[in-house]
């Protein structure tokens, strides 16, 4: 595959993520603007149905991808010296695997009801 058709690749993720987001945002924002819970357990409740914890789930997997490829090409266009980029792609992704990690924990106790 050419570095082109990579490029392209990326591009349509950070498009499909965007819209993924933007679409779970407003979805969510009527949603709690329409029937507020009046409770941390109402609030608990909501987020443990399971088509809410798995579309919770995909807008932070969507927002890791967004944050990876735009982080991404940031470093690659503008830090020069080889070993530095490696290393800041690094430690990146292990912030965003750490992040992403910690999001799944929560989801998972919502979901289990711990």
């Amino acid at each position: 595959m050419s570095r082109r058709a990579y490029g392209l690749r990326a591009w349509l993720w950070q498009r499909l993520s965007s819209v993924y987001m933007a679409l779970f945002l407003v979805a969510a924002g009527a949603y709690l603007l329409l029937q507020p819970p009046g409770s941390h357990e109402e609030w608990r409740a909501w987020m443990s149905r399971p088509m809410i914890t798995l579309a919770t789930a995909v807008f932070f997997w969507a927002l890791l991808v967004h944050a990876w490829v735009g982080a991404r090409d940031v470093l690659l266009d503008y830090v020069d010296p080889q070993p530095l980029r490696l290393a800041l792609l690094c430690v990146l992704g292990l912030m965003l695997a750490g992040s992403g990690l910690w999001v799944l924990k929560v989801l998972y106790s919502l979901f289990m009801g711990g």
